[in-house]
Order: C-alpha cells, then sequence, then structure tokens
C-alpha cells in the first residue's frame, strides 16, 4: 500500500538529515567517556571497524527496509511481509526504542540548554576552572532546573517535527550540522594547545590492547549502533522519504563518515582538555559538561571575549546537535501516530511530548531526590542507557538484517539498493555489501548480544 508521504529535497538533504539523526550528543556525550571507560584508542579502533563492518550495512539495510515499505518504522516490516503476524507485533519494538531513548535523550538535552543559558550569563569566564568543572555535580542534583530544561528541550524538538519533513526536519538539519562540525574544530584547536593535552591527543592515538577484553566489542558496537540510531526505527523512518531514484548507498556512506569523522573530532576535541583538567576520563556521562566549561574558564583568564563568544556559540550548537538527534527520534512514533490513525503531526507530536516529558522526569530526578532507588545496580538513567543501546537496540538490529537477508527475497534487495541495476556501481558492489547484510552483520550482533549477559 502507497502512503502520501513528504519526501527529502535530494540527496545533500538526505545525508543532512540522517547525519542529523547520527551526529549529536551521541558523539559528542556519549563517544568522549565511552572512549574514556573501554580502553582509549583501542576502543576507537574497534569502533572504526564495527561501523565500516557492520554498522555501515545494517544502515543500507535499514533504509532499503524505509524506502522499499514507504511506511513508518511501525508498519513497514509489515508492509513487506503482509502474510507474517511476527513481523507486523515486531514493529512495536521499533517505536518503543526511539521513544524510551528520547525520554531520557531528552534530559541531556536540557542540560545542554541550561549551559547554553550559563555560558551566554558568562558563568564559565567568571568562575576558577576548579569550580566550573564541579558544578555539574550540584545542577544535576537539584530537582527543578533540569526539570523545566528537560520539557524545555523537548517542546521545541516537537515543535519542529510537528511542521513536518521539509518544512521542519529538512531544514533543521540543513543549517545546523556545518555550524556544529565548525564549532567542535574550533574546540579542538584550543583543547589540544591546553598545557597537558599531550596526554589525551596520545590517549587516543597509541592504542593499548591490554585493554580490550570481549566487553569491549560489545560496547564499541553498541555506540555504533547508537551513534548512527540504528536499531531505533529512525533510519528506517528517514528512509520511508527517500525518493525512488537517489542512491541510498552513497548516501548510507555519507552518513556513516561523517558520523566517524565527527565523533573522532569530537574525541579530540574533548579527550585533551580531560586530561589537561586532570578529570578521570572514564568519569561518565558528565564528562562533556565538565571538560568543555573547564577549557573555556581557561581560556577566560587570557581571552575572555572570544572564550566568552566561543562558550555561547558550542553549547548552543551542542544543543541544535541533540535536537537534531531527538527529533528524529520524535519522528519515529509521530509517523506512526500520523500515518495509522491520520491525525495532524502537531496532536502527534503533543503525544509523544507527553509519554516521553513523563519518562524524562523519572531520569532527570535520578541524579538527585531518586538517587538512592537503584535496579541491577544502576539508576534509572543508567539503566534506561544501558538497557536500549545494549539490549533493545541489538535486537532490532538483528531483527532488520534477518529480515532483509531472509525474509525478503534477494532480487528485491539487489533492485533496491541498485536502482533496478541502473546504477552501475551499486551493481558492482551489491554481491559484497549483501554477504555483510545477509552472514557477517546477523553473526555479530548475536554474538555481542550474548556477551552482554554472560561476560
Amino acid at each position: 500500500m502507497e502512503h502520501q508521504r513528504e519526501n527529502f529535497g535530494g540527496r545533500l538533504a538526505v545525508i543532512l538529515a540522517m547525519a542529523g539523526s547520527a551526529i549529536g550528543l551521541g558523539n559528542i556525550w556519549r563517544f568522549p567517556y565511552m572512549v574514556g571507560e573501554h580502553g582509549g584508542a583501542a576502543f576507537v579502533l574497534i569502533y572504526i571497524v564495527c561501523t565500516l563492518l557492520v554498522s555501515l550495512p545494517l544502515f543500507v539495510a535499514e533504509v532499503t527496509v524505509g524506502r522499499k515499505s514507504h511506511s513508518s518504522a511501525r508498519l513497514a516490516l509489515g508492509e513487506l511481509a503482509p502474510k507474517s503476524k511476527f513481523w507486523k507485533a515486531f514493529g512495536f519494538i521499533l517505536v518503543f526504542t526511539p521513544l524510551l531513548i528520547a525520554s531520557y535523550y531528552s534530559v541531556i538535552g536540557g542540560w545542554s540548554v541550561s549551559f547554553f543559558v550559563k555560558a551566554c550569563a558568562l558563568d564559565f569566564v567568571k568562575s576558577s576552572p576548579d569550580v566550573v568543572t564541579g558544578a555539574f555535580g550540584s545542577f544535576i542534583s537539584s530537582p527543578w532546573t533540569p526539570l523545566i530544561a528537560h520539557f524545555a528541550f523537548l517542546a521545541a524538538c516537537c515543535a519542529i517535527v510537528a511542521c513536518g519533513v521539509k518544512a521542519g526536519i529538512e531544514i533543521f538539519s540543513k543549517y545546523s550540522i556545518p555550524v556544529l562540525f565548525l564549532m567542535v574544530l574550533v574546540i579542538l584547536i584550543y583543547s589540544v594547545s591546553l598545557p597537558g593535552a599531550g596526554a589525551g591527543v596520545k590517549y587516543l592515538l597509541k592504542p593499548d590492547f591490554s585493554q580490550i577484553t570481549p566487553s569491549t566489542f560489545a560496547y564499541a558496537l553498541g555506540q555504533s549502533f547508537y551513534s548512527l540510531s540504528l536499531g531505533m526505527g529512525c533510519i528506517i523512518t528517514y528512509g520511508s522519504y527517500v525518493k525512488r531514484d537517489e542512491n541510498i548507498v552513497a548516501s548510507s556512506f555519507g552518513t556513516a563518515i561523517s558520523d566517524l569523522l565527527f565523533a573522532i573530532m569530537a574525541g579530540f576535541a574533548i579527550m585533551p582538555a580531560v586530561f589537561s583538567a586532570g578529570i578521570e576520563p572514564g568519569a561518565g556521562p558528565s564528562l562533556i559538561f565538565q571538560s568543555v566549561p573547564f577549557i573555556f574558564s581557561k581560556m577566560g583568564a587570557t581571552l575572555p571575549v572570544v572564550s566568552s563568544i566561543c562558550a555561547i556559540l558550542f553549547f548552543l550548537t551542542i544543543t541544535v546537535a541533540a535536537m537534531t538527534s531527538c527529533i528524529s527520534l520524535i519522528e519515529v512514533g509521530v509517523a506512526y501516530l500520523h500515518e495509522k490513525t491520520r491525525m495532524s503531526r502537531p496532536v502527534a507530536s503533543a503525544i509523544i511530548f507527553v509519554i516521553c516529558g513523563v519518562v524524562g522526569v523519572f531520569c532527570s530526578l535520578s541524579f538527585g531526590p531518586l538517587s538512592d532507588l537503584q535496579i541491577m545496580s544502576k539508576g534509572i538513567f543508567d539503566l534506561l542507557d544501558w538497557f536500549a543501546s545494549n539490549v533493545l537496540l541489538l535486537i532490532a538490529a538483528f531483527a532488520v538484517v534477518v529480515f532483509v537477508g531472509f525474509v525478503l527475497k534477494r532480487d528485491e534487495v539487489r533492485d533496491e539498493i541498485t536502482n533496478s541495476g541502473t546504477l552501475k556501481g551499486c551493481v558492482k558492489l551489491f554481491p559484497v555489501l549483501y554477504f555483510l547484510i545477509k552472514w557477517v552483520a546477523p553473526v555479530a550482533v548475536l554474538l555481542i548480544f550474548i556477551s552482554n549477559f554472560i561476560l
């Protein structure tokens, strides 16, 4: 069944929109502290290999499902396998997962909003580096300010999604992604020039393979999935907005390379400052909100005007980056409600706002009033992050590659990836890509999933 759906304007629009989903806090917030917790440069190498050999083929598979079905993530598998009750039911996971992630992701987005306000108030320039690096803990433990920021951030994302694919998502991504690259480059240049930053550079360039454990592979692949928005239904949904004549392999490759490049840039922007500040590289989710303010505080001692401008632009860009990713998560639920019930996008966005907002309250309070509530030795925020990244994403990713590799006919997949044989380069590449999708990706995902529970 063909649905009347909006389309992205062209290849650049596709790459920018999908890169907007991929590039964001997953790179700037999550990647640096995952590197710090799991072995530095060795983790980075494994992450790159996982992205190219497993995540990129899976990305192509998800875009293939989306464009071929021309449906939201919830309905796509059922549309392509109409006789299967299992695949129709499985689509619920592809809606539940992104909404769960959006619930705690918007909490981090709220932190970004708050730090943007602090930057505008010149808090980082006025305060000493020691005061700045210690301020984050007291901020997130307070109940009200993070909650207000969480709802403000979530409301802004839902408002953009309510505007539609071209007028909302595409336009927002078009301007935000180039600015984000530019600002991270500025921070990178200054970060590597700080005293003691050389140790951070070495940490990212010199692998210590003794730090690698079997769980390192699990976390590297999980981070790769998280960063590229795989297993979340986002890429399937965005894929349904890709025009029939678009080269989905080229778009997927461009998105994956952009994501890798940005992640590495973010690592070099954050880690040298972390070592310069004497902060533990495995400090966890708070890493970026400690190390980056430290940079601006140090810069403020000699270049107060430059520091103030850079701090404001950086945290504005961080907020925008968080929004591009959160928008793609919200779009999955909105697209389903809009398509299935024919309710307007604003109404669907309002419903998603309420759902994610309520769950996000518990995530935010887990750093303060609910900090004593532990499940599996994890707070609510950490538990949802672990469950989404290491369980739900892997289950969904495994299902999608199995679906493309074993449920869809090979010729169907070939026609979609090669545009019915008209893309000669894709025709030559297809056997390798199909092998990776059908055999390498599912085996890798299954082994990583098992390792999460037996290691």
